[in-house]
């Protein structure tokens, strides 16, 4: 499953669950993950989407372990299986 479909995906489903997939740039700070995911009641995940069987960089890896050390929490999907289990984890 590509990044696109997996995206698209994850932005439709916390819509549905009155929630906003924010995507995250930043020319200055490399490495955030793809979507900072908010939701009703003050909850916050991170997300980093793959490719189906593709990794995070060494610099996301980093900046992963770092949000981490702050207390959030940070998933990364690459395909449908955890695209499900990440949303059954919010409530779905």
């Amino acid at each position: 499953m590509g990044e696109k479909q997996i995206e698209k995906k994850l932005r439709i489903e916390i819509g549905k669950l009155n929630g906003i997939a924010v995507k995250l740039q930043s020319q200055y700070y490399t490495g955030l993950p793809d979507r900072m995911i908010l939701m009703p009641g003050g909850r916050i995940r991170f997300v980093e989407i793959k490719t189906t069987g593709k990794k995070p960089t060494p610099r996301q890896k980093i900046v992963h372990q770092e949000l981490r050390g702050l207390g959030f929490r940070v998933d990364v999907i690459d395909d449908e299986a955890g695209l499900q289990k990440f949303l059954e984890e919010l409530g779905c």
